[in-house]
């Protein structure tokens, strides 16, 4: 019996490692570099957890900081409508999906920035208490890496807009391999980032 557990346990290793194999090096370099921008993430948030935030200070967070988080979670809504209509060949449609996400991930770079206006204006500043500054650079790292995200994604809207007013090219296009996997890349990224700030958002809200 423990032999049939080890053995089944094997082949779920070989299973796991011949899938690792399978994939992508530039979908694994993307993984990797979601890993690396996590523990960097936590490591910041920890080390403002222990700051202790601002107690006995009025300080709330900014409303905008609110708002920009529901703009990035609308935004992960209109980016998982884009692989569906790829696969049903919609590429007008899926060039608005785009577009709409592109839209509100810039929305959101500008509402965090309103929203350090805000912090400004209550006496938070970048070169303030350590809570302070632990905040405004995990807002401004946050967003510098979801311009990477935004640029990548400006690129894919004028791509799949350009591609779409020719027959031959949107055949092209749409059986390309590699803009599936990019288009796939671009989906997990996103919903990381999104999902990545809604994490910090929290932990912003029951901290400082």
């Amino acid at each position: 019996m423990d032999q049939d557990k080890k053995n089944h346990v094997d082949s779920k290793q070989r299973s796991a490692f011949k899938r690792i194999e399978k994939m992508h090096p530039i979908r694994m370099l993307l993984y990797l570099s979601m890993i690396g921008i996590g523990v960097l993430f936590f490591i910041l948030t920890v080390a403002f957890a222990r700051t202790g935030g601002f107690p006995g200070e009025a300080f709330e967070l900014p409303k905008f900081f609110s708002v920009s988080t529901i703009l990035l979670l609308f935004s992960s809504y209109t980016i998982s409508r884009v692989p569906r209509l790829y696969k049903q060949e919609k590429l007008k449609k899926m060039a608005r999906y785009l577009g709409i996400t592109l839209a509100l991930g810039l929305l959101f770079i500008g509402t965090q920035l309103i929203g350090w206006n805000e912090m400004s204006r209550t006496g938070v500043h970048f070169s303030g208490k350590a809570s302070g500054t632990y905040l405004y650079l995990i807002s401004a790292l946050h967003m510098l890496h979801l311009a990477g995200g935004v640029i990548f994604l400006s690129f894919m809207v004028f791509k799949t807009m350009y591609v779409n007013s020719d027959g031959v090219r949107s055949l092209i296009f749409i059986r390309d391999p590699f803009r599936h996997l990019q288009l796939s890349m671009l989906n997990s990224y996103w919903h990381f980032m999104d999902f990545l700030w809604l994490g910090l958002y929290l932990v912003f809200l029951f901290i400082a």
